[in-house]
């Protein structure tokens, strides 16, 4: 069993922290919260918090802050979010780790929803 499928539905499980300076983003988070990087590759690092949550810095050209929740029927979650006025970012998509798709609320936001 996996880390995310061991978690309620619509629990949040993971975060992303953008931005176009991604080394600045490790000092940064690193020394002000003592979160643990660990660096995957270029533009992607993973994060581990004191408080179990993980999430990762990713580069980007955009600064963000995105949520990823869990959902017991992935395809169905993305359905339904379109029908409450969502729009996708991001269909459904196995990147070896989780499947996920990401969706942008009414307001803009996106959310990542990940397949428990």
């Amino acid at each position: 069993m996996s880390e995310q499928s061991a978690r309620p539905a619509s629990a949040v499980v993971h975060f992303d922290i953008s931005g176009p300076n991604d080394e600045e983003l490790h000092r940064f988070y690193g020394d002000l919260l003592d979160w643990r990087i660990d660096r995957k590759g270029p533009g992607y690092a993973l994060v581990q918090t004191p408080g179990g949550l993980g999430g990762a810095i990713v580069d980007s050209e955009h600064a963000s802050v995105t949520l990823g929740v869990t959902v017991p029927d992935l395809a169905q979650a993305v359905a339904h979010a379109g029908k409450l006025g969502a729009v996708v970012v991001m269909p459904p998509t196995d990147n070896g780790w989780v499947t996920k798709a990401q969706i942008k609320d009414p307001a803009g936001n996106v959310l990542t929803l990940i397949q428990a």
